[in-house]
């Protein structure tokens, strides 16, 4: 088995389970009730926000869960301020550890990550010089773009260390406000239907 069809794979679990966890959720009154979830999630104690980190620091390397729905579940579990800022720093680590493994591994590990149509779609970008500076910073300011592999494929480019990480430190807030609380609002919306 090749390491993209192991990802493809776990991206299937991941999702599957993804799916199950919300139905629980639903179940248990937390999509629709957060102070609940809030709750369930401070018998954790201090390891909760940690282990959220780290699967938003995952989830950029390895799309194991898609990564909107993972920022939606930060805001509902954590509330809007501090899902927000867990959120961010997960993501912001995850973006800079993807472009450094890329910068470290080259294109072969994007090949192993991403599927080949991903790969093809914006690697083009390269060609265009520094247009893709622009259009990375862009596409990282907007919600719904694809940050993950963009984020990979910056490391294949001349982009400074300092350039890269002021672009996520400053184009990433915007874009996590507006998706994560649109889909915590779908969340919410689905768990009244359940």
């Amino acid at each position: 088995m090749t390491a993209r069809k192991g990802i493809e794979i776990s991206t299937w679990i991941g999702t599957a389970a993804l799916l199950l966890l919300l139905a629980w959720f639903a179940s248990k009154g937390y999509l629709t009730n957060p102070e609940a979830l809030q709750a369930l999630l401070r018998q954790a104690g201090w390891i909760g926000p940690l282990l959220f980190m780290a699967l938003q620091v995952l989830q950029v390397i390895i799309p194991v869960i898609p990564g909107g729905v993972s920022s939606a579940i930060g805001v509902l579990a954590f509330g809007p301020f501090w899902g927000f800022v867990y959120n961010y720093l997960g993501l912001m680590a995850g973006s800079i550890l993807a472009f450094w493994l890329v910068r470290r591994y080259g294109k072969p590990f994007i090949r192993k990550i991403t599927s080949p149509e991903s790969y093809d779609k914006y690697i083009g970008w390269l060609d265009k010089g520094t247009r893709f500076d622009w259009f990375f910073a862009a596409a990282i300011f907007f919600p719904c773009a694809p940050d993950d592999i963009l984020c990979m494929i910056a490391g294949l480019t001349k982009m400074s260390y300092a350039k890269f990480v002021t672009i996520i430190v400053l184009g990433k807030p915007l874009a996590l406000v507006a998706y994560s609380m649109g889909l915590t609002s779908l969340l919410q919306w689905v768990g009244t239907l359940l």
